[in-house]
């Protein structure tokens, strides 16, 4: 019997930048899976005819990023529980003939943080810093592991109401200058905004003022170490970068499209390290 080839994608606008590629092209390999993923390019215009042909061209699906991760809500069939409430699909598979829309984002945030941080969504009220689509997939998690008392602090507060109003009970939105007061008590603190990439230097929030018990993490990983985490690793709090939200968020699609569920593993992570230029 011939084996089946499986084929998936990763498109966006631009998509040179995605490490996708290099994630799942490992995991085929380690398999031994007949199979291909790649990223292609797609201009927003393009974007609906591409999503019609995806059965036509020989895909089982693939993941979608920036810009079209909500452009591409309307034109799937099915959404899973988690985009609908982050408002972004990242993942697309077949399922009895239908394609569906998913959002693995929070699945990655708390699969990371279980690794690294075992125990994290008991450790006390959480600060989210930013009110942008990362930080809708961070509350979700949130929400989704039990935590009461989630608090999003962002520039612009209408943004953090906005959230506020989507998520529900125990989401309370703040002021970027109120952070300092609102960490005092803080387990976990994360930071979703794009402070701390290379070319926009700077500390979202000083963790000088949280308590020594509590964990940083921050969903960046270009620089892998941020200010944020320098200063908080300074402290000797407990630190978590955010490859592993990369890594992970990966996993439930590659086990859609290809059978098999991969394992985020230290070869993995190293082999995306030195692609970013980072040492293991």
């Amino acid at each position: 019997m011939a084996e089946i080839v499986r084929n998936a994608f990763v498109i966006g606008h631009p998509i040179g930048h995605s490490r996708s590629p290099k994630i799942h092209g490992h995991w085929l390999k380690a398999y031994g899976l007949a199979g291909s993923y790649e990223a292609i390019d797609v201009a927003p215009g393009d974007l609906a005819g591409f999503i019609a042909d995806l059965q036509e061209n020989g895909f089982r699906g693939g993941n979608v990023t920036i810009p079209h991760k909500e452009a591409v809500f309307e034109l799937v069939d099915k959404i899973d529980p988690a985009a609908g409430q982050i408002g972004a699909v990242n993942t697309l598979w077949f399922e009895d003939g239908r394609l569906w829309g998913g959002n693995t984002d929070a699945h990655g945030f708390a699969a990371n943080l279980d690794e690294y941080a075992p125990g994290w969504a008991g450790n006390g009220p959480v600060v989210v810093l930013g009110a942008g689509g990362a930080a809708r997939a961070i509350i979700h998690a949130l929400k989704e592991r039990g935590v009461r008392d989630i608090r999003i602090v962002n520039r612009t507060l209408e943004r953090a109401h906005e959230l506020r109003e989507r998520f529900g009970d125990g989401v309370s939105a703040h002021r970027l200058e109120a952070a300092g007061e609102l960490l005092s008590d803080t387990g976990l603190l994360v930071n979703t905004t794009a402070l701390g990439m290379h070319g926009n230097e700077g500390l979202p929030a000083d963790p000088a003022a949280l308590p020594d018990g509590a964990i940083v993490t921050d969903i960046v990983y270009v620089p892998l170490e941020t200010p944020l985490l320098a200063a908080a690793r300074g402290r000797g709090l407990k630190c978590v970068d955010g490859l592993g939200m990369l890594l992970h968020q990966a996993v439930p699609g590659f086990e859609r499209w290809f059978g098999k569920r991969p394992v985020v593993t230290s070869e993995l992570r190293n082999l995306v390290m030195a692609d970013l230029g980072v040492r293991a």
